[in-house]
C-alpha cells in the first residue's frame, strides 16, 4: 500500500472539505480518478470519513497541545495534524510511530515543511501523556467532544429527547453500520442476489423488516460492481425501505414522489407495483431529475415519469392520485452516521425549513384523490421539523384523517439508529376523507 500518497489524498480532500464540499461526492470523485489498490481505497475511505467524523473531538486533543490557537495554524498542517491525531486514536493497525513520521513527511509533502517540528512535537506530546482525553463534566459539553456534535446540536437534541436518547444517537453515529440494499425484484430475487454476493466472497443476508432487503458487509465501491451495473439493486438504507413500505403502492395506482431525486424511493415503489402503474418523480432542479431517470434505466423501470417541478407551487397538470410521498427537504440529523459533517451544521440556517416543509405538504396533499394517502417523511429527528409539520397540517386540514403505519399501530414513525440498525427518520402517514 503506498500508504503516503494515500495520505496525501486523505489531506487534500480534507482541504476541500473546509470549503463546504459533500463527503461522499468529493471521495467517489478522488477514488475514480486515480489507479489505487483496493487496499488504499479502503484506508482512504477509513481515514477521511474518520477525520470528518471525529473532527471536533481531534481538533480539542490538538488544542491541548499546540503553542498556537488552532484558528492562527495554517489548513493544511491542522489537517495534517487531524489526520496524525485520528490514526493513534482510532486506528489500531498503524503503530503510533508510523503515525507521527507520515505526518510529519505529508507536512513537508504539502509544502510546509517549516512547521514539521510542530507537527512531531504535537502528536509526541500527546503520545507520551498516553492518548487520553479528559472530557468536561457538563454534558453538553462533553458529549460534543466525545461524539464530535456541535454544542448547538446537542443542546437541540436534548431538548427534543433525553440525554440518554441522544447519547445512543451519538454514539451509533460514530459506530460502524451496516449497508442496505432493495433487491430489484423486476430482474432477481433475494436468494439469488445473495447468492451472486457469496460468489465474490461478500457476506450478504436478509433483512426481516421489508420485503426485498438485504444487508451486506464490506460492499466497497457499489458503482463498480457488475451487479449493480446489471440492475440487481440500489443501495437504500432501511428506515428509507420501512417508509415506502407505510405508503404501500400497489400495482396499477398512480403515485407522485414529490421530491425525488435521486430517486431511490420511487424505484422501489415501481418495483412493488411490479412496474404497473405511473409515477411521477419531481424534483427542481434538472441535474437532479437525470439521476432519477439514469437510476430507473438501469433498474428497468418503465413507469416512472421524471421532470423538474417546484414542489411548493401547485402544477395543473398533475393526475389525482391514489398515493403521494412527501419527503421533504431536511436538516437530515437522522443520517449524520452517513454524513458526519452535518454534524457541524450552523443550527441557524435550518430554522426556516419548516415552514418550506409545511408550504410543500400542503400543495402535494391537493394532488390526492379522496380516499388516497400521503407519507410525509424526513431524514431528520428534529421535532419542529416532524410532529411540528404533520401536526399542524392535521389541525389546519379537517379533511385529512391519521393513517395508520402497517406494523407499528400508529400515524407516527420515529426511527432512531438503535432501534433497527439503520439511519434516523421519521414518518406520518395520512388519508384524505371520502371516497
Amino acid at each position: 500500500m503506498n500508504v503516503k500518497s494515500a495520505r496525501f489524498t486523505v489531506l487534500e480532500l480534507l482541504n476541500k472539505m473546509d470549503g463546504k464540499a459533500y463527503s461522499n461526492l468529493i471521495l467517489n470523485h478522488a477514488l475514480k480518478g486515480n489507479d489505487f489498490s483496493e487496499r488504499d481505497k479502503r484506508f482512504i475511505s477509513k481515514l477521511f470519513y474518520g477525520v470528518v467524523e471525529r473532527k471536533l473531538t481531534l481538533e480539542y486533543v490538538i488544542s491541548l497541545y499546540s503553542s498556537k490557537p488552532l484558528h492562527q495554524l495554517d489548513k493544511s498542517v491542522l489537517n495534517v495534524l487531524k489526520i496524525g491525531v485520528y490514526q493513534l486514536i482510532y486506528m489500531d493497525n498503524v503503530p503510533d510511530s508510523a503515525s507521527v513520521n507520515e505526518s510529519v513527511a505529508l507536512t513537508k509533502q504539502c509544502g510546509k515543511s517549516s512547521a514539521a517540528g510542530f507537527v512531531n512535537a504535537v502528536l509526541r506530546s500527546f503520545i507520551r501523556d498516553g492518548k487520553k482525553i479528559k472530557l468536561p463534566n457538563d454534558n453538553i459539553k462533553r458529549m460534543s467532544i466525545e461524539y464530535s456534535c456541535s454544542k448547538e446540536l446537542v443542546q437541540q437534541l436534548c431538548t427534543d429527547y433525553s440525554i440518554e436518547t441522544v447519547q445512543q444517537l451519538l454514539q451509533n453515529s460514530v459506530e460502524d453500520h451496516k449497508t442496505y440494499l432493495r433487491v430489484n425484484n423486476l430482474k432477481i430475487n433475494e436468494n439469488a442476489l445473495i447468492e451472486e454476493f457469496e460468489k465474490l466472497d461478500l457476506h450478504a443476508e436478509k433483512c426481516s423488516l421489508a420485503e426485498n432487503c438485504i444487508c451486506v458487509e464490506n460492499l466497497g465501491s457499489v458503482e463498480n460492481s457488475e451487479l449493480f451495473k446489471s440492475g440487481f439493486f440500489h443501495v437504500q438504507d432501511l428506515s428509507s425501505q420501512i417508509c415506502c413500505k407505510a405508503l404501500d403502492p400497489a400495482a396499477g395506482e398512480t403515485v407522485i414522489d414529490i421530491c425525488s431525486a435521486p430517486g431511490g424511493k420511487a424505484f422501489t415503489f415501481a418495483e412493488m407495483m411490479n412496474n404497473d402503474g405511473r409515477i411521477l418523480a419531481c424534483d427542481l432542479h434538472e441535474k437532479r431529475v437525470k439521476l432519477i431517470k439514469n437510476g430507473a434505466e438501469r433498474l428497468g423501470i418503465s413507469i416512472i415519469e421524471a421532470f423538474c417541478n417546484d414542489a411548493k407551487i401547485f402544477n395543473e397538470s398533475f393526475p389525482a392520485a391514489d398515493k403521494i410521498l412527501c419527503d421533504v427537504p431536511c436538516s437530515g440529523f437522522g443520517v449524520i452516521r452517513s454524513k458526519p459533517e452535518i454534524k457541524y451544521t450552523d443550527i441557524d440556517t435550518v430554522k426556516g425549513l419548516p415552514e418550506i416543509q409545511y408550504d410543500i405538504l400542503t400543495t402535494a396533499a391537493k394532488y390526492l384523490k379522496c380516499g388516497g394517502e400521503l407519507v410525509y417523511s424526513t431524514c431528520t429527528l428534529n421535532r419542529s421539523e416532524n410532529d411540528g409539520v404533520i401536526d399542524k397540517f392535521l389541525f389546519e386540514n379537517k379533511n385529512f384523517v391519521p393513517a395508520e403505519i402497517p406494523g407499528y399501530n400508529d400515524y407516527k414513525l420515529t426511527i432512531f439508529p438503535k432501534d433497527f440498525d439503520c439511519e434516523g427518520f421519521f414518518i406520518s402517514k395520512i388519508r384524505k376523507a371520502g371516497n
